[in-house]
């Protein structure tokens, strides 16, 4: 077993649980630094929905999940979990967490899970695959020694936060069994924009906006959702937008808007009433020194500045057309998508092994007997909602019950 993460503990312990001898290769002092992160520090462990809603929310090859899903869902998950001893709750959009909103709780729960089920743990980075009569016959650790296996499970992550082992070991370790790696590229992830104003309020948090991201090639609208999201140095970040960047599969420059509503609770009527009553209060003094109220102060220039209104202008001298070109402005403040952020600052890794080459009902490789693949290394993954943990968790848990004792 290589790789302590989410996919490669849940394989290990019920490996073990069935009475196979299992070593779990990890190359970090600890395990599942990159779950402990996940979630801010939460753990979004799965989402509590049905089969047709999970594999609607896997963009890419959602098919090829089916079987491990079912086997092992989200209610089967949030079982597991309960009883190692974690209580869980459900959240909006029926997003999974541990009551204890800390992410440490489920690593320490898998831990557990495996060191009680038998795992032997060793600490090492696989860098290349033994092979016997056409088999998987164990690893080759970077230090030179060698653990012979009759089967060998890769779950080493993809290459997104790559400090936490997340390195793309896996791949080149699949390529030496003759598999296809699909180019990995960032899902869930910062953007960046053509447009430089966000810079002028970086840091700036924008909490209950609505963010809708349009194709200007198809003119389709490819995500709308209310939430919460960041003004940075080179863009934005924050929940919407690395949920909108899953949507945005084919990124080019200039190919996707995003519009941005900083009122998405009123009507464009509503918040000119808003204004009249806010220039009603703040007659004597110029527009900019009169949104306080109503905007943040490092945005308020910004969103003066692109409505083309003179910030220096009385509020008592604004006009009802004045009043309207502001409002439209704070409903729509739009940005061009110039690219994602490295893959390096993802979530999570789009790509990787083709599932082509995987039997979706064990994870075993077609081009390498007794070689099994699970979790973020294979070539499918969700939107965010704990939909890639579950990934993680099914496909670990299809392979650990599939070796052969």
């Amino acid at each position: 077993m290589v790789g302590a993460g989410a996919a490669g503990m849940t394989a290990a312990g019920f490996a073990a649980r069935r009475g196979l001898a299992v070593t779990l290769v990890e190359r970090n002092s600890r395990p599942g630094r990159k779950l402990g992160i996940t979630g801010k520090g939460r753990c979004n462990v799965t989402n509590q929905c049905d089969i047709t809603r999970f594999l609607e929310n896997v963009p890419r090859n959602p098919k090829f999940l089916y079987s491990a899903v079912t086997a092992f869902g989200p209610d089967r998950t949030m079982a597991f979990f309960e009883g190692l001893g974690v209580s869980l709750k459900v959240e909006r959009g029926h997003r999974v967490f541990p009551v204890s909103d800390r992410a440490a709780d489920i690593v320490d729960a898998l831990a557990r899970f495996c060191r009680h089920s038998g795992c032997h743990t060793v600490r090492g980075r696989a860098t290349a695959l033994r092979m016997r009569e056409g088999r998987a016959a164990g690893v080759e650790l970077e230090d030179g020694r060698r653990l012979a296996a009759d089967a060998v499970i890769l779950c080493t992550g993809g290459v997104s936060y790559p400090a936490t082992g997340s390195t793309g070991d896996g791949y080149e370790l699949a390529r030496q069994a003759g598999h296809t790696v699909v180019p990995p590229m960032p899902s869930l992830v910062p953007v960046r924009t053509a447009e430089s104003w966000p810079a002028e309020a970086q840091g700036l948090s924008l909490r209950h906006v609505a963010l809708t991201v349009t194709d200007e090639k198809t003119k389709e609208e490819v995500f709308s959702e209310v939430g919460e999201m960041l003004l940075t140095h080179f863009g934005v970040s924050g929940p919407l937008v690395l949920s909108a960047s899953a949507h945005m599969r084919q990124m080019q420059p200039g190919r996707y808007r995003l519009h941005i509503d900083l009122k998405p609770g009123l009507t464009a009527d509503q918040l000119d009433r808003r204004l009249q009553r806010d220039f009603l209060k703040y007659a004597g003094r110029e527009l900019i020194h009169s949104l306080h109220d109503l905007l943040p102060a490092s945005l308020i220039p910004v969103a003066v500045r692109l409505s083309g209104l003179d910030p220096c202008c009385r509020a008592s001298q604004m006009t009802r057309e004045m009043r309207r070109g502001l409002a439209a402005q704070l409903k729509d403040m739009s940005l061009t998508a110039a690219g994602f952020r490295p893959v390096a600052e993802a979530i999570v890794t789009s790509g990787g092994v083709s599932v082509r080459e995987i039997d979706p009902k064990t994870m075993e490789s077609r081009r390498l007997p007794g070689l099994y693949i699970a979790g973020e290394l294979l070539d499918v993954d969700g939107f965010t909602g704990g939909y890639n943990l579950q990934i993680a968790f099914s496909t670990g848990y299809a392979a650990g019950n599939a070796v052969p004792a």
